[in-house]
């Protein structure tokens, strides 16, 4: 009976990994998400201390949700900061 020819395909490698680790954030991150969270809070305690009058005289009460909305943007690059 004849031998059967045996296959010359090469041995299976796996396909290297690709490196999952986060990459670490811009140097430039950290002091704008503090400079956000302290410019909100200071802004909310301006109007406050203003009654509504400044930081910007037209919009009255919308002052504490521009300094509120300065302080949202700043916590939620907290969750991006490695």
């Amino acid at each position: 009976m004849p031998e059967s020819r045996s296959r010359k395909k090469p041995a299976y490698t796996p396909p290297t990994a690709a490196s999952s680790a986060p990459k670490p954030n811009p140097v430039w991150w950290v002091p704008v998400m503090l400079g956000l969270m302290v410019l909100g809070l200071l802004w909310v305690v301006t109007t406050y201390m203003s009654s509504t009058s400044f930081p910007i005289p037209g919009i009255g009460s919308w002052n504490l949700a521009v300094g509120f909305g300065l302080m949202l943007v700043g916590f939620v690059m907290t969750m991006r900061w490695r």
